[in-house]
């Protein structure tokens, strides 16, 4: 069926990568030559001077290093070192923007006109497979290069996409840029641990575009790790690490913790949902999503995920009405136009099929594609 309703969505498909094909590509040393200077290595100290934590980082504009929170937390200074030549040594005046879940922070750094660096974000989701290659200063080895391939690309609700990488990390690198063979940065790396092994993982880009310079805060201002003073607040953290992980069983325990201390988090009973559904209890997973709802009746995101739910208990009918829901609260959700054209193409209806997928072109041509080769392999 989806063979024969798709040809001229395919032609696009095809064309639009071998444009990408096309397009000339820099060399892996000249990226790195091109590259390196954009990125820092970091240095936090307590109040008496002394070494508490190395990271690294990379500027996103002039004067604004992005890394991870949790390379900055506990710190009373901070400084950066560049890459560049024999690399230079300024102060960090504070945060401009902090993102606790993302574990991303936003550094204003005190640089001069004639030092002024930026990167570009990539536009969209690396490719499972795809090469990447990390620049970083893993245990104090300043500027040291790794490449890789993505291993895999998860989501975690309220988080965005985790990109799993198969480039060497070692504690020194949270924070690094993960670049794709364009110059890109396709991610920030964060370290986890597990079992006593590093877990490769960054946070997807796009979570970096959301950081907005805002008021000047010391570093000092940064409430110590697990010291929010609110039990929910706590389990629901734990539960975002444990998802980072794709730990489910633990996650949903965190989940359901913070939702009962506080039952009125819409966001800890979407958790739930999520969890439920990875292990595979679809229809609990429907009833969190509900509760959630009813706290959040606007939310395009939980409609979307209650949609999830729904599609994987085997109930089509309204799948597509919590898909509609979450298209019609915000059209430019790509998402859920995706999720629309597989429900219906599941449902036989070619015609709406057609129509969401025309939509989803519009808005993200390499979802669609995505849509395209997984119809086509029906």
């Amino acid at each position: 069926m989806y063979k024969r309703i798709f040809p001229q969505l395919l032609l696009i498909a095809i064309s639009l990568v071998s444009v990408k094909q096309t397009l000339s590509q820099e060399s892996l040393p000249e990226l790195v030559r091109r590259l390196k200077p954009t990125v820092v290595a970091i240095a936090t100290y307590d109040a008496q001077g002394e070494a508490l934590m190395t990271g690294s980082g990379f500027f996103l504009r002039p004067g604004e290093v992005v890394t991870n929170l949790h390379v900055i937390r506990g710190a009373k200074r901070c400084e950066i070192k560049t890459l560049d030549g024999k690399g230079r040594i300024f102060p960090v005046l504070g945060m401009i923007a902090v993102d606790e879940e993302g574990d991303l922070a936003l550094l204003r750094v005190a640089t001069p006109p004639e030092r002024a660096r930026s990167t570009e974000l990539a536009p969209a989701l690396p490719d499972e497979g795809e090469t990447i290659f990390v620049i970083g200063n893993p245990l104090k080895l300043e500027g040291s290069i790794s490449d890789g391939i993505v291993s895999a690309v998860r989501e975690v609700p309220n988080v965005g996409r985790i990109i799993q990488i198969t480039a060497p990390i070692s504690h020194g690198n949270s924070g690094s840029p993960v670049f794709n063979l364009k110059g890109q940065v396709v991610g920030v790396v964060t370290v986890k641990v597990t079992n006593g092994q590093n877990i490769n993982l960054a946070i997807a880009a796009a979570r970096v575009e959301k950081l907005r310079p805002g008021q000047l805060r010391p570093l000092a201002s940064l409430a110590p790790k697990g010291k929010s003073g609110d039990p929910a607040e706590s389990s629901y953290r734990n539960g975002l690490e444990s998802l980072w992980l794709g730990n489910y069983d633990n996650a949903v325990g965190y989940f359901e913790t913070a939702a009962n201390r506080n039952p009125a988090r819409a966001d800890a009973w979407a958790q739930v949902g999520y969890c439920k559904v990875k292990q595979g209890k679809a229809e609990e997973g429907i009833r969190a999503y509900q509760h959630a709802l009813e706290l959040q009746p606007e939310s395009e995101e939980i409609h979307n995920k209650l949609g999830d739910a729904y599609y994987h208990a085997g109930r089509m009918p309204e799948a597509i009405a919590s898909y509609q829901r979450a298209a019609s609260l915000n059209p430019r959700n790509a998402d859920a136009h995706y999720n629309l054209a597989i429900a219906y193409f599941e449902s036989g209806n070619e015609p709406l099929a057609l129509s969401a997928a025309k939509i989803l072109r519009q808005l993200d041509l390499k979802l669609y594609e995505k849509l395209v080769s997984e119809t086509l392999n029906q």
